[in-house]
């Protein structure tokens, strides 16, 4: 399980909303991801991942990516604990 903490300004960075956010969320990128990249490297899903938090402007480390692309080769579920700031 990951942990970041968002502020509550950027929140619409990292989850999908029911309001439209223009930008696609990481919450989308990790989906699409975790659906088209299952069985995949996690060598390969690592910079996928690296470029969806960079666009959102969420600062994940690389063991919080490593551990989000095991989770996608494998197919298990992800949790990640979101502390609202």
């Amino acid at each position: 399980m990951g942990e970041i903490n968002v502020s509550s300004h950027n929140l619409g960075r990292l989850l999908t909303d029911s309001t439209g956010t223009p930008a696609r969320s990481y919450q989308a990128a990790f989906a699409e991801l975790a659906e088209s990249h299952q069985g995949r490297p996690a060598t390969e899903i690592v910079p996928l991942l690296r470029r969806a938090a960079d666009e959102a402007l969420l600062g994940f480390t690389a063991a919080d990516l490593a551990e989000q692309a095991e989770a996608i080769r494998s197919g298990q579920r992800y949790a990640l604990r979101i502390r609202v700031t």
